[in-house]
């Protein structure tokens, strides 16, 4: 069974920790195992959780996406045992980074790793913005600006002390244009709206491909781009309406993700493979291309490739110019064909 994992980040004080005490003690996702991350020796924000929820790890003493990268898949590995052997109970975790992290670590990690990709499946990242100090947080922060730019769902908290200001929504959509932004006062949210998304979501539910793709909101590759005021991070989409060859496909994602590894924030995108009659979900994070997905059938009667991709410093030509280069490559002959796996 593949167990889908869900990534909760945002900057110090935006409201990480009551956004998840309030999630979890709803009786709908109270089979939800949680890994906390803090700094200091004596962490506290787990005990907030400890009510809510039976299965809460806290690693202590170090940014989630340095040091304690080891500790979150010893963890995992740890829950998963524990649930084998009947200690545990848990459908999905979920892991609260610190405020200072950069995701994007943590989620290279959790494909990188045999022990967690065997086992676990990133189903989506969640990040908190402050409505009061949202702002101020994305001008002076990059770690702010990458825990937007990364994310599949943004919660903007606090809104009960001050409406949500246009200027930081736009700035959001601007940042994460396929994301779905909410507000949640005092950590209100619906727990759906943040956990039942993305390619996995958990026993007997079908992947959520149209959701987590989210398309359509990118500009594509060569389309003239608005004035942003976070020029560092940039957004595209590149499409192709006709069947691509699996291992072109493969080889050029890795050319992609090797040379331009450095800019890429994330990656994720449906292809139209040859011969397939479903699509084929990819996904990357900076040098990292996980495990091609085979689905069952498209989200819609839209069978064209869509790739979409976040970046910091990276220009859409630079990124077509290379794929492109590589999809065209004449191959070896080979059978190569991506695996079909088992979401539950």
């Amino acid at each position: 069974m593949i167990t889908p994992v869900s990534v909760l980040t945002g900057f110090l004080g935006s409201g990480k920790t009551t956004l998840l005490a309030r999630l979890v003690r709803d009786p709908r996702f109270a089979d939800t195992a949680i890994i906390v991350n803090e700094w200091g020796e004596a962490p506290i924000d787990h005990a907030l959780l400890r009510e809510a929820s039976g299965e809460v790890v806290a690693l202590a003493g170090g940014c989630i996406c340095c040091r304690a990268a080891g500790d979150v898949v010893r963890a995992l590995r740890e829950l998963y045992f524990q649930r084998a052997q009947g200690e545990a109970r848990f459908a999905r975790v979920v892991i609260e980074t610190t405020g200072l992290a950069d995701p994007a670590p943590l989620l290279a990690t959790l494909v990188e790793m045999p022990v967690t990709a065997a086992r676990y499946s990133l189903s989506g990242v969640i990040a908190t913005v402050d409505a009061t100090r949202g702002m101020e947080t994305l001008d002076a922060f990059p770690e702010a600006l990458r825990q937007v730019a990364t994310a599949d769902r943004i919660v903007v908290t606090k809104v009960d002390e001050m409406p949500l200001p246009a200027a930081l929504e736009n700035r959001l959509r601007m940042l994460a244009p396929g994301a779905t932004v909410v507000q949640g006062a005092r950590g209100e949210v619906d727990p759906a709206t943040l956990f039942d998304t993305g390619l996995y979501r958990g026993p007997g539910l079908a992947p959520d491909l149209r959701g987590w793709l989210r398309a359509g909101e990118y500009r594509r590759v060569g389309e003239a781009r608005a004035a942003a005021h976070d020029p560092a991070i940039a957004s595209f989409a590149w499409n192709a309406p006709e069947p691509l060859a699996a291992h072109a496909v493969e080889r050029a994602l890795r050319a992609a993700c090797e040379l331009l590894g450095e800019r890429i924030l994330r990656l994720k995108g449906v292809v139209r493979v040859e011969g397939q009659a479903g699509p084929t979900a990819v996904h990357a994070v900076g040098h990292t291309l996980y495990p091609f997905a085979r689905l069952a059938a498209w989200p819609d009667e839209d069978r064209s490739t869509r790739i979409v991709v976040i970046g910091r410093g990276l220009e859409d030509s630079a990124f077509a110019r290379i794929f492109e280069s590589f999809l065209s490559e004449t191959p070896p002959r080979s059978s190569w064909q991506p695996p079909l796996p088992n979401p539950n």
